[in-house]
């Protein structure tokens, strides 16, 4: 089934898109390139008309599907990029598209949706992953006899993808040593690396996908296509149970390496791109330049390019990413604390169990009634982490009674 994926279509598929898709810059970071002592180029896919690469697969499927194909429309399942690139496609050439996303979809990224598609599209949302929402478009298609537009696992989709490593070769002028992209169902980095193997055939594969759901990951160390019981859903853009059957069998002969990443890192990195470089990125968009730090023993003196993959992040999420990443960095943490039943027992946590420079950020008594008598919810905010085990040992010097929230992901999550 991969011979039917190849660089010949890839650039069939390039020249196809030249009147829709934005060629995006291909960038050399200057910050980047000096904190890891290389040469670090960013593919701004953030930058497109959609604002992600999707645009080039989805746009790419549709437009070369029959008229019959067509007559009744098409379907897709979404997070959220790929639904925006159908949306467009159906507004751009008339036709009616009905769109599954995830109930937990950002706002934003539904109303983008809605907007690029205007009256041409439907947005039904169900379900609480990608592959809740897929299930039920892949039946809803089935029972009405539409086209299905998927969102990697198809050779169209990801040709339309390829076009990506199209553009990163026609720009850059040295050889590239590693190239770095986010991995969810796997068609981008099954179609910029089928292009690479033939043009740039010493450049190293870089996948990252997040910590909570490494379907590549497990299913390249299993040599077959697992399903995830259980995902973390925060990098919707790369969240998915299980890839494609297709992208897996293309991925596992092209990549030289998968590298996880935490979701509080993800979370770092898109507040340092949003200060230091005034880039805004969505979770999944972060992927590529979060996996420099676990990288950055490799690529010292070499010339990297990370595709930035796209940046429609909802900014009421902004709190949760904030969270997140002072959690990851070790400066914020939650205890569940039972003070003692005494008088002065919360002065004398603040005068003698917090450090100079700790800061309480939430403080939240449990019980409805009797709140002095039930335990605390209490944040605190290090100004360094190598504060937080001198902060423990002053609880335990002082008898205070607590449980540590940050490490337990579902009392965690009740938090964000």
């Amino acid at each position: 089934m991969t011979e039917q994926v190849s660089t010949k279509h890839i650039l069939e598929a390039a020249e196809r898109l030249k009147s829709v898709v934005t060629h995006t810059p291909l960038q050399r970071n200057i910050r980047l390139s000096e904190r890891y002592q290389c040469n670090i180029y960013l593919k701004r896919e953030d930058l497109q008309v959609v604002r992600s690469y999707k645009i080039r697969g989805a746009y790419n499927f549709i437009s070369t599907c029959s008229e019959e194909e067509l007559s009744k429309g098409v379907v897709c399942a979404s997070a959220g990029n790929h639904a925006q690139g159908v949306a467009f496609a159906c507004a751009a050439l008339q036709i009616k598209g009905y769109i599954y996303m995830p109930s937990t979809t950002p706002k934003q990224k539904v109303n983008q949706v809605r907007m690029f598609g205007r009256e041409y599209v439907e947005v039904v949302l169900t379900g609480d992953t990608f592959d809740d929402s897929y299930a039920a478009s892949v039946e809803f298609c089935t029972k009405n006899g539409m086209k299905f537009c998927h969102p990697f696992d198809h050779p169209r989709t990801i040709e339309g993808q390829g076009t990506v490593g199209v553009e990163i070769l026609e720009d850059i002028q040295v050889p590239i040593d590693y190239i770095l992209m986010a991995v969810g169902g796997g068609g981008l980095i099954s179609g910029v690396s089928t292009y690479f193997k033939e043009k740039s055939p010493n450049t190293k594969i870089i996948g990252i996908e997040p910590s909570g759901a490494p379907a590549m990951y497990e299913s390249i160390k299993q040599g077959k296509v697992v399903t995830l019981e259980q995902i973390d859903k925060f990098v919707d853009g790369a969240a998915v149970k299980r890839v494609g059957d297709l992208t897996f069998e293309i991925a596992r002969k092209n990549i030289d390496k998968m590298i996880l990443v935490p979701e509080g890192k993800v979370c770092s990195t898109i507040i340092q791109l949003y200060n230091e470089e005034a880039i805004v990125v969505e979770p999944a968009g972060a992927l590529s330049v979060s996996a420099l730090d676990f990288y950055k023993d490799k690529i010292i003196g070499k010339n990297i390019v990370c595709v930035v993959s796209g940046s429609n992040n909802d900014l009421a999420r902004m709190n949760e990413i904030k969270e997140r990443s002072l959690s990851y960095e070790g400066l914020q943490h939650y205890f569940i604390i039972s003070f003692p039943q005494r008088a002065g027992a919360l002065r004398n946590f603040l005068d003698n169990v917090l450090g100079p420079n700790d800061d309480i950020v939430r403080f939240e008594y449990t019980k409805k009634t009797q709140k002095e008598n039930g335990p605390a919810l209490v944040g605190i905010e290090l100004k360094d982490p190598s504060d937080y085990e001198p902060l423990l040992r002053r609880m335990e010097e002082h008898n205070i009674i607590y449980t540590t929230i940050n490490d337990d992901p579902n009392l965690f999550g009740f938090i964000l």
